[in-house]
C-alpha cells in the first residue's frame, strides 16, 4: 500500500488537471442541445479508463451512453467483486448571471474547484479510478476485481440504466455496488450514508379560459387559474409543517430513539446554517431537528411555477392556465406511487368547480435503507477513517439516488453510499465547487476500501 499512497500523493497536480478537463464538458443529460458534448464526455471517460489501465468500452443507449471498464482479473477469478458507480452528466447550469464565472470554464480557487459538475459527480467518480491507477501502475494487486458503470443520464431519472443492468446482470453480478454521490458534513467528518429519502414528482395544471383574458373586461367573472393554483398549493401544508393530504405519513418508518440518538451526535449550529442558507428564519416540520426533517421526514415541495405574462412591462390578462411542479421526497416504506395518488385525489377534492385539474406524472424512485452493522459497511467505516483520520459518522440523506434500488433489484447488491460532497459545494446551484483536499482524502479512502473489502 506505500506505493499506492505515494502514487496518489506524487500526482495530484496532473489530478486535479484531469478533473478541470473533465469539468469542460458540459454534458447536461436534460438539454437536447448538448447531446453531443453528452457522447464525448463519454468517450472522453472511457479513454482515461484505459490510460489507467482498464478494460473499457461506450455501451450505446436509447439515449446517453454508458461507460462500463473493467481491471484486469483471470479467467474464473475467486477474488471478491465490486461495483464502482458513477455519472458524467451534470445539472442544468442555468440562472447563467449567479455564476461568478462561466460554469464549464473550471477556476480554481484556494483548495477549491468551481464549475458544473465538479462535485456532482465528475470529481466524486474520478477519486475512485485515480485510486485503482494508483494500484495499477504501481504494480500493486488489487485483492478485488472491480467494474466501474459510469452514465450519462442520472440527472433525468437513469431511464437506461435498468434495462442495461439487467441485460447485463450475469456481467455485473457483484458483492456490492461503491457509490460516491452523496455527502460529509465536514472534512473531518467522513460519512457513510445508510439512507436515502426517495422521490416522486407530478406537474400540477389548472385549466381556466380557452384562451387569455382581458383582466379588465372580463376579471371578476371567473376564476383566476393562477389564484386558484396558489389556492390550492396552499392548502398542501399547515402551519406546522405537516402535509395535510390524508394517508400522506400512513407508511412512515419513524426513526427508533436509538437512531434518534445517533443523529444528534452529527455537528449542528442553527445560526450558520441559517446564514448559509440566507434566511431570516429556520422552518421545518414541528417536533423534528433540522436534520431530521431533511433527512428521515417526507416532504412535498413546490419546485417551479409558470403562469401569465412574465416579460418586460405590464400585460393586464387573466391567463388561461397556471402550473406548478412539485416533488415529494419519501422516507423507508413510502411508495412514489401511492403517495402521488394521494395527493392527486386530495387536489382533485379542493380544486373548485371553475377550473380544470390536470396532473400529469413524473419520474418516482423508491427511498433506500441499509443496516450499519454488516460486513461490507464496517469494512467502509474502517476505510473512511483510515483516509481521513477522524472517526466516521452515519448519514440520512434527504436527496434521492434511484439507482440503488435498481442495484438490489437486478443485481441483488447492496450500496455503500461514500459521499465526497461537502454541504457547501452548491451541488445543483450557481457556483457548484470541489473541495481539492477532499477529492485527495476520497481517493486515499477508495484505495484503503478494496484493501478492507478484500480481507486484507
Amino acid at each position: 500500500m506505500n506505493s499506492v499512497v505515494r502514487h496518489l500523493k506524487q500526482n495530484q497536480p496532473r489530478f486535479v488537471r484531469e478533473l478541470a478537463d473533465f469539468v469542460r464538458f458540459p454534458s447536461v443529460s436534460a438539454q437536447a442541445k448538448h447531446n453531443r458534448d453528452t457522447a464525448a464526455c463519454a468517450k472522453w471517460v472511457a479513454k482515461l479508463c484505459r490510460a489507467i489501465g482498464l478494460e473499457a468500452r461506450v455501451c450505446k443507449t436509447d439515449f446517453h451512453p454508458i461507460v462500463v471498464a473493467k481491471t484486469p482479473r483471470k479467467k474464473n477469478s475467486k477474488k471478491p467483486h465490486f461495483m464502482v458507480y458513477g455519472h458524467y452528466d451534470v445539472q442544468p447550469p442555468e440562472p447563467f448571471d449567479l455564476w461568478k464565472t462561466p460554469p464549464f470554464a473550471p477556476r480554481i480557487a484556494g483548495r477549491r474547484m468551481f464549475g458544473r459538475g465538479a462535485s456532482d459527480n465528475k470529481g466524486q467518480i474520478l477519486a475512485h479510478l485515480k485510486a485503482v491507477e494508483a494500484y495499477l501502475k504501481t504494480g500493486t494487486e488489487l485483492p478485488c476485481d472491480l467494474t466501474f458503470v459510469i452514465e450519462g443520464e442520472e440527472e433525468v431519472g437513469s431511464e437506461s440504466l435498468a434495462g442495461f443492468l439487467k441485460k447485463n446482470r450475469a456481467e455485473l453480478k457483484c458483492d456490492a455496488v461503491v457509490v460516491s454521490d452523496t455527502g460529509l458534513p465536514a472534512k473531518n467528518l467522513p460519512a457513510l450514508t445508510s439512507s436515502l429519502r426517495g422521490i416522486a414528482a407530478f406537474e400540477l395544471t389548472i385549466h381556466g379560459p380557452s384562451r387569455d383574458l382581458h383582466s379588465g373586461v372580463f376579471g371578476g367573472s371567473l376564476n383566476n387559474p393562477a389564484m386558484a393554483l396558489c389556492q390550492l398549493l396552499a392548502q398542501l401544508r399547515d402551519r406546522n409543517g405537516r402535509i395535510t393530504v390524508p394517508g400522506f405519513y400512513a407508511d412512515v418508518r419513524e426513526l427508533s430513539p436509538r437512531e434518534r440518538r445517533l443523529m444528534k451526535r452529527l455537528p449542528f449550529n442553527a445560526a450558520s446554517y441559517k446564514k448559509f442558507l440566507g434566511v431570516p428564519e429556520l422552518f421545518g416540520e414541528r417536533g423534528y431537528s433540522a436534520d431530521e426533517q431533511r433527512g428521515v421526514r417526507p416532504t412535498l415541495e413546490i419546485n417551479g411555477l409558470t403562469s401569465g405574462y412574465q416579460g418586460e412591462g405590464s400585460k393586464t390578462i387573466i391567463p388561461a392556465w397556471a402550473r406548478a411542479k412539485v416533488t415529494c421526497r419519501l422516507v423507508p416504506n413510502q411508495d412514489p406511487k401511492k403517495v402521488v395518488a394521494a395527493v392527486a385525489k386530495h387536489l382533485r377534492q379542493l380544486a373548485p368547480p371553475s377550473v380544470r385539474v390536470e396532473i400529469e406524472h413524473g419520474h418516482g424512485a423508491e427511498p433506500y435503507w441499509m443496516e450499519s452493522d454488516g460486513a461490507p459497511a464496517q469494512a467502509a467505516l474502517r476505510a473512511l477513517k483510515k483516509a481521513f483520520g477522524h472517526e466516521p459518522v452515519l448519514l440520512h440523506e434527504g436527496g434521492s439516488i434511484p439507482i440503488v434500488n435498481l442495484f438490489k433489484k437486478h443485481l441483488g447488491a447492496d450500496s455503500l453510499l461514500m459521499g465526497l460532497a461537502l454541504p457547501d459545494d452548491n451541488s445543483h446551484s450557481p457556483n457548484e465547487k470541489f473541495d481539492l483536499d477532499v477529492f485527495a482524502k476520497g481517493q486515499l479512502m477508495s484505495a484503503y476500501l478494496w484493501q478492507e473489502l478484500g480481507g486484507k
